[in-house]
């Protein structure tokens, strides 16, 4: 399946006299096919940014290939910008403009039949506010407002950048069912959050990004899956027994996390290996259950210390990209 978004090798390095050099991008790989609702999750100045804005001609990289709807970019954006909605960081309007005089600007600046004004207002949820100034908006709406300018040229890939910013939880559900409406009519969406638990439910696939590398990539649950297995919460009948099973458990191999009131192990085959080893020490268990990774710990796991270059878990190896070509610098605008 041809992908909507190809990545390969992509390097990005900082220098200052203060500083000295830092690697915004070492190498870094993405791979998104169409029709997804594709995360891109990574800690604050994991590289996020420099990337969606390097796919978008904004920044110069040192290295690497990139790709969008099967064309060459930067060399061949002027081909696919037509295609492509983006929101980068915080969208600025003119503050005494409407939002429909902002939207029909831009409009007629792109070449977008006027109707369509009308049907993103809709969509977003501002067609009953669209003659109010935009200086009046809350930072919600003036987020719905840039989501909506992004949609105006019906693009085949959407590239958000924290869409729910300032939205309240209606909001965030309302933006939750747009992606996915969109998604099911054939637009592929790429977005990046901090609200993982949003990721969770509305993305089918991933990537994660640390210190400017992939350290995930591939489905959700399959993501999850991978960091899942072996990991169970133990309870005890006596509560103050707790730092006496945390310490046989450790010197078992056990990784062990101690909690208030309960005991996390991660590296456990069968549950009975902990309920003996604990009852030989004279310690019961009143309670031993398997545990789901849900996306945020297993973020908080893989963003915690990023793997030495090459060493990038790779989640679906059905996922990876093909080789696009030889690195290359040549080209890219200044």
């Amino acid at each position: 399946m041809t992908a909507v978004l190809e990545i390969e090798g992509l390097r990005k390095s900082y220098r200052s006299r203060r500083r000295g050099t830092r690697n915004a991008l070492d190498g870094f790989d993405m791979w998104v096919e169409p029709g997804q609702v594709h995360g891109f999750l990574g800690p604050n100045g994991s590289g996020k940014t420099t990337t969606l804005r390097t796919l978008l001609g904004l920044i110069r990289p040192d290295g690497g290939r990139m790709r969008l709807l099967g064309h060459e970019v930067p060399a061949d954006l002027s081909a696919v910008t037509g295609r492509v909605g983006a929101i980068v960081e915080s969208p600025q309007f003119f503050p005494h403009f409407t939002a429909r005089e902002t939207l029909s600007l831009l409009a007629t600046a792109g070449q977008v039949r006027s109707s369509r004004t009308d049907e993103v207002l809709e969509l977003v949820g501002l067609r009953d506010r669209s003659r109010e100034r935009v200086k009046t908006y809350s930072l919600g709406m003036k987020q719905r407002l840039a989501v909506a300018s992004a949609l105006l040229k019906e693009p085949r890939l959407l590239i958000l950048d924290e869409p729910a910013n300032g939205l309240d939880p209606g909001g965030i559900r309302e933006m939750r069912a747009l992606m996915r409406n969109l998604s099911d009519a054939g637009t592929t969406v790429l977005l990046s959050s901090h609200i993982l638990a949003e990721i969770q439910l509305i993305c089918d696939s991933v990537t994660i990004i640390s210190l400017g590398r992939r350290v995930a990539f591939g489905p959700v649950e399959k993501v999850l899956a991978a960091h899942s297995a072996g990991t169970v919460r133990v309870r005890l009948e006596v509560v103050a027994d707790l730092p006496a099973a945390s310490e046989a458990l450790t010197r078992a191999g056990f990784r062990v996390t101690r909690e208030p009131d309960h005991l996390m192990l991660a590296g456990v085959e069968k549950a009975a290996m902990v309920t003996r080893l604990l009852a030989g020490q004279g310690l019961y268990v009143s309670e031993l259950v398997w545990v789901d990774a849900d996306l945020e710990s297993v973020f908080l796991e893989l963003t915690a210390t990023a793997p030495a270059p090459g060493q990038s878990r790779q989640v679906d190896q059905s996922a990876k990209p093909a080789a696009v070509g030889p690195s290359s610098t040549g080209g890219w605008g200044s």
